[in-house]
């Protein structure tokens, strides 16, 4: 038991240390992970054996992880993005299988089965890996990241026909010498199967069964069970029963001989539907980041540096070249299918590592008899590898060819404006864009300028006219027609930027009014300061309508909500004079003093002390077109509150 506790507390300090340095160093969880594994396992030998066996524990987490990627796709998705996952997915899955199996039987002359089973092998990406970065780097929504995360479900669902596929190339030397062996591995260790002994029809019988159990149970027994479990009201049972949920599926697939992955993935798509989803997620999430730290621990410290240093220059050439290889056909597809700029680097560089689920396929070949165990081991060394090196190629896009991408947007030259308006917009993300769209419903003429090409090109896809170049350039606002505008509405991202041209243009053309966005409240000061006659928070309006909404969800009655929303804002705009002048006359350049920090502190008191006093008109006349509370509507609503009876 010492032992246990001894081998546990060793793996947890090993990521408890790498992972925050290797965070704050940009390298990313996976990479740090990795790092520990090398660190606790080759390098200084605190882990040896059972690591092998803590793998197999790890590797739970991957499935965790695709039962909760099924639970993100409802079969409706997956129809709809059918041609994204048979498009991209099938053409990498059969680009890269085809191209490396070619290697392989030529140029390295493994036999054709040999070739084929590495070429599928090698054709699958890290999803563990890929997801967890995508995810931390916030890269998931990105085109980029929706397209990389259709191949990586392809090819997830593309390993079941794989687990068909394998055993049908067995070589008969590899199978003769396993006979020879099995009964002395028998006589230590059984393992249960459904399927050992049967006939093949049988098999596939048995087969079809399970997966069909997983699909009609799903469907139509787990909304009674979770609503049986929900009734407890106890949290801690609701995880058991979600834990018990992927354990029994992965535990049903082990013994009909399919991967238990898949198995929960399918489970997960099943429930993507069901209204307990999210209390599934939440449940399951903990156990799946741990295990899956853990998994790639194990990875990192699996690495058999003997093997490696004997082979070094084969194993890198093979690592390089598979990644090379991979990339270069990721490359060739998003020009098939017209992915462009950062979003096809992101596609390329995310996607050309080996994947976790080499590690399976390669432990099945060997049990099935199609690899040899020595080669395996070697083709293991390359999978873990380009795991290995995958968080370099995140950090070789974010540092090196998306600066480049940046830098040669910005090197374009700027747009020649064609016309003038009465209106200039600098700026049309997504606050600009509306701002533009109701002056041009309204036949207002705009000039729309902003500084990021690729929203530009986005813009005129929707036919809406804009330009690229700086607004702060002093030339671009001239060509722009800004001596004849009318309006300038400032709505730029930078806030530092925005003030600047604010006080450009309040200085050269006194005769423009200035509508600026702020991005907070110290900014609203700054930029009224720089000469700014109109300013609103980007936020504000649209926080002050959502918590109306919430008090109207609770039970506030809508006229009241209104009175209750007037007051907020007219308080606000009423001590704004008084906070600004102790803004902009505070210490230390302008920042949050004490005199200002207490005057914000007094305008919070007075806001509460007006939301909890009843007005006196009740009902005002200029409030008409509202319905008014029934009779005695407050009064009730403070008996209410004190404890008594409404009448």
């Amino acid at each position: 038991m010492t032992g246990i506790f001894l081998q546990a507390f060793i793996y947890l300090i090993a990521a408890v240390i790498a992972v925050p340095v290797a965070k704050r160093l940009g390298l990313g969880s996976v990479l740090g992970y990795l790092i520990a594994g090398v660190v606790i396992g080759p390098m200084i030998g605190l882990v040896g054996a059972e690591n092998t066996t803590i793998q197999h524990f790890a590797e739970f987490g991957v499935v965790m992880m695709l039962f909760l990627v099924g639970l993100e796709l409802e079969p409706k998705m997956l129809w709809a993005m059918r041609n994204k996952l048979l498009g991209l997915g099938g053409l990498q899955l059969g680009l890269t299988a085809a191209a490396v199996a070619a290697i392989g039987f030529y140029l390295l002359s493994q036999p054709l089965s040999i070739a084929v089973t590495i070429g599928l092998i090698f054709a699958l990406s890290s999803t563990a890996i890929v997801l967890q970065t995508f995810s931390e780097k916030r890269l998931t929504k990105t085109e980029g990241g929706r397209n990389a995360f259709s191949v990586l479900l392809f090819q997830d669902i593309a390993v079941i026909p794989m687990l068909a596929f394998i055993p049908l190339l067995a070589l008969p030397d590899l199978v003769e010498k396993a006979q020879s062996l099995a009964e002395t591995a028998a006589e230590h260790h059984k393992e249960i199967s459904l399927v050992a002994g049967l006939p093949g029809w049988a098999v596939a019988l048995v087969t079809i069964a399970a997966i069909a159990g997983v699909v009609v149970g799903g469907h139509f027994l787990s909304r009674p069970l979770f609503k049986f479990v929900a009734s407890s009201g106890l949290r801690e049972i609701f995880t058991a029963t979600a834990l018990m949920l992927v354990i029994g599926i992965a535990a049903l697939m082990s013994l009909v001989g399919l991967s238990p992955a898949l198995g929960t993935f399918l489970a997960g798509v099943v429930l993507a539907n069901s209204e307990f989803r999210h209390e599934l997620e939440s449940n399951i999430e903990p156990f799946k980041g741990l295990l899956l730290g853990l998994f790639f621990i194990t990875v990192g410290a699996g690495i058999n540096f003997g093997i490696l240093f004997d082979d070094l220059f084969l194993i890198l050439g093979l690592t390089v070249g598979l990644m090379l290889l991979k990339a270069l056909v990721l490359l060739l597809i998003s020009f098939v299918f017209r992915i462009k700029g950062a979003a096809r680097w992101l596609f390329a560089l995310s996607l050309a590592q080996a994947g976790e689920f080499g590690f399976v396929l390669l432990s099945f070949s060997i049990q099935n008899h199609v690899i040899p165990t020595d080669l395996a081991e070697l083709l293991s060394l390359v999978v873990a590898l380009s795991m290995f090196l995958t968080p370099g190629l995140f950090i070789i896009y974010d540092k090196v060819i998306l600066p480049r991408l940046v830098k040669a947007s910005n090197e374009r030259e700027e747009d020649v404006i064609e016309e003038k308006g009465t209106v200039i917009i600098a700026g049309v993300g997504r606050f600009g864009q509306v701002v533009n769209r109701l002056l041009t419903a309204n036949g207002v003429q705009t000039v729309v300028l902003d500084h990021e090409a690729t929203q530009v090109d986005n813009l005129r896809q929707i036919n809406i006219k804009s330009y690229y170049g700086d607004a702060t350039r002093p030339e671009l606002l001239h060509t722009a027609g800004i001596e004849e505008a009318a309006l300038l509405v400032v709505a730029m991202d930078n806030q530092e930027t925005t003030t600047e041209l604010v006080e450009y243009v309040r200085h050269a053309y006194p005769n423009v009014k200035i509508l600026a966005r702020a991005y907070d409240r110290g900014h609203a000061y700054k930029l009224r300061d720089a000469g700014a006659d109109f300013i609103v928070k980007e936020t504000f309006h649209s926080a002050l309508e959502m918590g109306a909404e919430a008090l109207r969800a609770l039970g506030e009655h809508p006229f009241q909500v209104e009175q209750q929303k007037d007051t907020f804002n007219r308080i606000e705009r009423d001590s704004s004079e008084m906070l600004y002048q102790s803004f902009m006359g505070g210490e230390e350049s302008k920042t949050y003093d004490t005199h200002y920090r207490d005057l914000f502190i007094e305008l919070e008191e007075t806001i509460r002390s007006a939301m909890q006093s009843d007005r006196m008109d009740k009902h005002s006349m200029t409030e008409r077109e509202w319905t008014p509370p029934p009779k005695n509507y407050l009064d009730d609503l403070e008996e209410q509150a004190s404890g008594g009876t409404a009448s």
